[in-house]
């Protein structure tokens, strides 16, 4: 099969989809692999890397896109919905319950689409999800406490303080993989932490982990505008697979909270947990909401693209390998995990929680297959 790997061309993007080490893996397997000429320059790894690698390096993306099947870092844009067609698999984080002009350029192209943070390992976790969702939970704190001095417009607090004056108050919204990370990173920054989920046993596991030194509160409206009231940042890191994010934390939490406090939603790719969020960019990160400082990046992995590429196909080179060696419909036949990331072929919504974010019908999963 001919597999493309195209420049990433989102604002600050600078991801690539496939290591070196990837595509030799995939020329081992008889595969041709395209790669965009200076797709992974970003991530540290120069053309002639890949062309040591077996890889044929294209001089347009043009060439990338007319592969059977193309590997993506983030979403296409509007200026590359022009290569998306019917005899296109396309591998990728798509977000479609928040994109849905993509939504429609995808099924108006017939296009297969599988987006990694759909994809679901035997435990019903997100493993493709899982490296970036790590990636943003860690700079999600560290952003934040840079963002908390004044010269960013912060409140001219350390985080984690010094001995004789008060550390800063870390509230995380939502205890999964990127919640957990934030909450790994601001306990190591010496930061006083909260963090809030809906699951009693996942806030045990925090309780055992950490023997009380991070305060567990279960989520409702009460606690999340108790938690907001009293934080110095706040890290929002809702996910509910395929779905948007539900808005948490409202304006008029926010209106209460102190002035200079900080809140960085990293749910953003799934619209922002919220009320306040619109998307930001790495160059223009923040913005201000009654006094305190937003930060909503939404390719926020991208800061650390060396870092983010590694980790990013190691969790998603076995599922591009057997999309290779079986094709999507036989691929997703033989694992119900993969098939799971079907949102879209055929001109039909596959995901239910897409479709029900996009007010239309999902098509049964056992029909698409055939």
């Amino acid at each position: 099969m001919r597999i493309g790997v195209p420049r990433e061309t989102k604002a600050d993007e600078a991801r690539v989809a496939l290591t070196a080490t990837g595509a030799t893996e995939l020329v081992a397997r008889g595969h041709e692999v395209l790669v965009e000429t200076g797709a992974g320059a970003g991530s540290g790894f120069p053309d002639t890397a890949y062309e040591e690698a077996g890889a044929r390096i294209v001089a347009t993306a043009a060439e990338a896109w007319a592969a059977e099947l193309v590997l993506k870092v983030k979403e296409p844009i509007p200026a590359e919905y022009g290569f998306l067609r019917e005899d296109l698999t396309l591998f990728a984080y798509l977000h479609l319950a928040a994109e849905p002009v993509l939504a429609q350029a995808l099924l108006d192209a017939g296009t297969t689409a599988i987006a990694y943070e759909t994809v679901r390992a035997p435990d019903g976790s997100l493993p493709m999800l899982a490296p970036m969702s790590e990636v943003a939970g860690r700079l999600s704190v560290v952003q934040g406490a840079s963002l908390l001095t004044a010269p960013a417009g912060g409140a001219g607090l350390l985080l984690g303080g010094v001995p004789g004056t008060r550390t800063g108050h870390t509230v995380v919204v939502g205890g999964g993989v990127a919640g957990t990370a934030a909450v790994e990173m601001a306990v190591g920054l010496g930061s006083r932490v909260t963090v809030l989920d809906v699951s009693l046993p996942r806030l045990r596991q925090f309780d055992t982990i950490y023997g009380g030194r991070v305060q567990t509160l279960h989520s409702n409206r009460v606690t999340v505008s108790e938690s907001v009231r009293d934080a110095d940042l706040v890290i929002g890191s809702v996910l509910i697979p395929g779905a948007k994010a539900p808005k948490l934390v409202t304006t008029e939490m926010v209106q209460a909270m102190r002035p200079g406090s900080v809140l960085v939603d990293i749910a953003i790719d799934q619209g922002g947990c919220f009320a306040d969020s619109r998307p930001t960019t790495h160059q223009q990160p923040t913005f201000r909401v009654h006094d305190t400082v937003f930060a909503c990046v939404t390719n926020l992995p991208g800061a650390v693209p060396r870092t983010s590429t590694e980790a990013l196909t190691n969790a998603t080179l076995h599922a591009t390998t057997r999309l290779a060696d079986l094709g999507w419909r036989g691929a997703l036949q033989a694992d119900a995990g993969l098939a799971a990331g079907l949102n879209t072929t055929g001109g039909q919504v596959a995901n239910a929680a897409v479709a029900s974010a996009l007010d239309t019908q999902a098509t049964p999963l056992a029909s698409l297959l055939g």
